[in-house]
């Protein structure tokens, strides 16, 4: 049986971790000693040391702790069987609890605290309310311009298969971090490969960030046009912008800082986020205006998408990945990753892309 001592850490444990999700938090501390504080410390010491490493470390600890969980059921249940009893089977659900609770602070700690820091609008200066109708086929219009632009010599440039090796990018993506932030840049993670590799073609996700070991993981069926911008948003994670929108911009402002093959990859993604809000008739008029190149592009990353997509699957993983997003505080979950589209139309830019921040001293104490 358990210890008195056991228990009481146990109880601790879970109950400091229902404090840490459900205690209001108020953003400019958490921007100020974790975001722009610790985290970045931290983050320059651990990515660069997952760096090194060939495989994901998330990989790792998936298998390790699955490996743990069932063992720990499975010997529950033979103790059950044993003594005829429930308790082994409670003792057991009450360990994971305790380990399940332990793993949610290490996350806050490690990363997912960035989701409480002063959001994306309260940092910029961004014109209040939703971007109106025209503004956003306006904004349409003008990727669909740019790709008929930059197809050509995109192409013939070509795309690196590896972003983090990509000089220019790199400077792009710490540019992108300076125009936005005091904190010292992040360092770039290289696009790693992973046993949930099939289980991002089935559902249709492009990458992810590992919380645990501060590492970028990537679809494996990525094209090459696809890659930058792919990079470029996982990155902001690692610079500390959880939120799904506020990713897209940071990686778009990077897109846009880099060469012609990387401002390409950047445009085709805000070409396929404004296509998605959008209406149909709206749709009609974007895909008008693309010209032969782009279009083939699209129409090859449309088949990438079916090749690989189990709907059931789909729909069911990007269920979940709502709730965690509303669990950690983001209101509209899923429809987050909309949100870049209001930010690029809504905030002030400077020549160049550069978006106009607010003071210190807004930031600390954000007006209504």
């Amino acid at each position: 049986m358990k210890g008195p001592r056991r228990i009481v850490i146990e109880l601790g444990t879970v109950g400091l971790a229902l404090v840490a999700a459900f205690t209001p938090t108020a953003p400019s501390a958490v921007e100020r000693w974790f975001s722009t504080g610790f985290y970045p410390a931290l983050q320059r010491h651990v990515t660069p040391l997952t760096n090194l490493l060939p495989f994901a470390v998330l990989d790792v600890l998936v298998v390790a702790g699955c490996a743990a969980a069932l063992t720990v059921l499975i010997r529950a249940v033979q103790e059950a069987r044993r003594t005829r009893g429930m308790w082994p089977v409670l003792r057991a659900l009450g360990d994971l609890a305790a380990a399940a609770a332990s793993v949610y602070l290490v996350f806050l700690v490690l990363w997912g605290l960035n989701y409480r820091r002063v959001p994306m609008t309260e940092r910029l200066i961004v014109d209040p309310g939703a971007p109106a109708s025209q503004a956003v086929a306006d904004l349409g219009v003008e990727a669909a311009t740019q790709l008929n632009t930059l197809h050509d010599e995109a192409h013939r440039v070509g795309w690196s298969g590896a972003p983090r090796e990509d000089e220019t990018f790199r400077r792009a993506f710490k540019a992108a971090q300076r125009a936005l932030s005091e904190a010292p840049p992040a360092t770039p993670g290289r696009l790693k490969r992973t046993l949930l590799g099939p289980y991002f073609r089935w559902t249709s996700v492009d990458g992810m960030i590992n919380p645990f070991g501060l590492e970028v993981l990537a679809n494996p069926d990525l094209l090459p046009f696809e890659r930058p911008f792919v990079a470029a948003h996982e990155w902001s994670h690692l610079a500390g912008y959880a939120d799904e929108a506020e990713a897209s911009f940071v990686g778009w402002l990077t897109c846009m800082r880099a060469d012609v093959p990387a401002r390409y990859s950047g445009w085709l993604f805000l070409y396929w986020q404004v296509s998605e809000e959008v209406d149909d008739d709206g749709r009609a008029r974007l895909a008008k205006a693309l010209g032969a190149g782009p279009r083939r592009d699209i129409e090859a990353s449309v088949q990438r998408l079916r090749r690989g997509q189990l709907p059931w699957l789909r729909t069911a993983g990007w269920r979940v990945y709502d709730r965690y997003l509303k669990a950690n505080r983001v209101e509209k979950g899923v429809r987050s990753y909309g949100a870049v589209v209001t930010l690029i139309v809504r905030a002030r830019f400077e020549p160049g892309w550069m978006p106009v921040r607010r003071t210190a001293a807004a930031v600390q104490d954000p007006g209504p």
